[in-house]
């Protein structure tokens, strides 16, 4: 059986665990809204060199560009911009966990909008996924001068997350429904009309500033801005496209749900953190879920 969709999201993963750890040592020197509008910003110059030099073709149908912007309207507008305020008020721990509340939304906005259906042993492998994620992160503690509280505008704020990260796909899967798409050119409209968004609201608000002064002064930022935005919305989503257009979108977006559990090794080697044996059970259980999704 051919699983590029399944291999991609799974790359995915992998590379948006590092993205998280790479913009959050930016995001502590210069603003998250400072490095979120910069990364869309350099990752939509990698995509069009990218498109120039391989000669991608742009020209899709007006209806694909549709659901492409609205794609990247709902997704990184949208999803993103509440899951960072999520971040504020519950911190990362709870908000990756409603956020992994994402799959069951885009398999549920699949079920009606694509008319997609799951086996029984994909739904299993989807909660025993979700089941080992969840593991993980609830277990996860936050820094020890955290102060971070559950609240319910926080919560609320990473469903609309979660909800804008599962929809997001949905549309994408739309415009790919309609006609072969190369996914450096769909990456390219979403994150290009995401930017024609977020980039004068950044700056009427007064959250983004001039990127030549600020990463004059904040080197170390630049350089993990321009890692996170490689591995990010660069090779990140645009591997996540190739995932949704060779799979389905419940199958995809749980696969692509794993950053968590990715990120324990990481933060092992980078952090020096200490595993707990949730974290391990967590794994195992998230590994075995992912492994019914191939399966299927």
């Amino acid at each position: 059986m051919n699983y590029t969709g399944e291999i991609s999201a799974l790359l995915t993963a992998f590379l948006w665990s590092w993205t998280s750890i790479f913009f959050s040592e930016a995001g502590i020197r210069v603003g998250s809204v400072q490095v979120n509008i910069t990364r869309l910003i350099l990752a939509g110059i990698y995509l069009l060199v990218t498109i120039v030099v391989m000669n991608y073709s742009l020209a899709l149908s007006s209806m694909q560009v549709f659901y492409l912007v609205l794609s990247g309207m709902i997704g990184l507008v949208f999803g993103d911009t509440y899951l960072f305020k999520a971040f504020q008020h519950i911190g990362p721990r709870l908000s990756m966990l409603i956020m992994s509340l994402s799959p069951a939304i885009a398999a549920l906005i699949a079920y009606f909008a694509l008319g997609e259906t799951l086996s029984v042993m994909g739904i299993i492998g989807i909660v025993i996924t979700l089941v080992g994620i969840s593991l993980v992160v609830i277990q996860k503690e936050e820094h020890p001068t955290s102060k971070y509280k559950i609240s319910r505008i926080g919560i609320f704020y990473a469903f609309l997350g979660a909800v804008g990260q599962g929809a997001g796909l949905i549309f994408a899967k739309q415009a790919f429904n309609l006609g072969p798409i190369n996914e450096f050119s769909a990456t390219f409209i979403r994150i290009s009309s995401s930017v024609i968004i977020m980039l004068p609201v950044g700056i009427m608000a007064g959250k983004y500033q001039n990127p030549f002064t600020v990463y004059k002064k904040e080197k170390t930022a630049l350089a993990y801005t321009i890692g996170g935005s490689i591995c990010g919305p660069y090779l990140g989503i645009t591997l996540s496209l190739l995932a949704i257009s060779h799979t389905k979108v419940g199958i995809a977006s749980t696969i692509m749900s794993t950053v968590p559990i990715l990120l324990l090794p990481i933060v092992r080697f980078v952090y020096k953190e200490k595993l707990t044996w949730k974290s391990v059970v967590g794994a195992v259980v998230c590994v075995a879920g992912v492994a019914i999704l191939f399966l299927i």
